[in-house]
């Protein structure tokens, strides 16, 4: 664990695992993008070990599509890992939409959902995200904590199937909610971010504290409503990050790995 880790305390996470995954069907059809392997191991075992190492001890995943065959699989990978190593324990829980509501909530929705399983600030990061080199450092949370703002996100250079990004990034760290026809740079939200409940309240969100109905809602109108009141803060980050959202990617990141020395 780095020094840093070691000087700070950490806060959990929140993965997000319950998309259909439809770019990626036939794959998905038989199994969650979450748990296609990446270089030799699912895909959201990688943000899970990250986590385990950055010493976070509490991780909530969102569920739906085939959401057992997630819950099955991490149960014996990391409660074998607990009793091998008390040392970097990390417990993993669920909130399952699949199973309470018939689908997935989209991302602000199941955010809403599982915040009774979380603390006033948490790390968020899709499940179907390739970030080998991304260090859940509890230095950031400290900055963070310490802040006034609503959200920090890791914006990444975009990619070729989002060329014209999606927010800002000012000299000074603060995401911004571009208008259309600012030339200004944007970049990519990579979905690594960390968040605070409290965006999930009156005046950013009308999601009544839990979700019990299972509304669906967007992330991004949150954000952006954050971003205009000077909220949400920002960094690039420029390791190894893609967006596993088809079978052709899927495939160039294991052929990279298959050709690698």
């Amino acid at each position: 664990m780095s020094s840093s880790a070691a000087s700070h305390h950490q806060v959990p996470a929140l993965l997000l695992a319950a998309g259909r995954g439809e770019r990626m069907r036939p794959l998905t059809d038989t199994t969650p993008k979450p748990l296609l392997p990446v270089q030799g191991q699912p895909l959201l075992q990688w943000h899970l070990a990250a986590l385990q190492e950055a010493g976070v001890e509490q991780v909530v995943i969102n569920t739906a599509w085939l959401g057992a065959q997630i819950s099955d699989h991490f149960l014996g990978v990391f409660g074998l890992q607990r009793l091998m190593d008390k040392r970097k324990q990390l417990s993993i829980s669920y909130s399952r939409e699949g199973v309470d509501f018939g689908g997935a909530l989209e991302t602000a929705g199941g955010i809403a959902r599982a915040l009774p399983q979380l603390g006033p600030v948490f790390w968020l990061a899709a499940g179907d995200v390739f970030a080998p080199d991304f260090v859940f450092d509890s230095a950031a949370v400290a900055a963070f904590e310490a802040s006034h703002h609503m959200a920090h996100l890791w914006l990444v250079p975009n990619p070729a199937h989002n060329p014209r990004g999606d927010f800002g990034l000012s000299v000074d760290g603060l995401a911004l909610n571009l208008p259309a026809d600012d030339p200004a740079p944007r970049y990519t939200y990579s979905t690594i971010a960390l968040l605070r409940a409290e965006l999930f309240a009156a005046p950013w969100c009308d999601i009544p504290p839990g979700n019990p109905s299972g509304i669906k809602a967007p992330l991004a109108p949150l954000l952006r409503r954050a971003m205009d009141n000077g909220r949400v803060s920002a960094q690039l980050y420029t390791g190894r990050w893609t967006d596993v959202g088809t079978p052709e990617r899927l495939a160039e990141l294991n052929s990279f790995s298959s050709n690698a020395p």
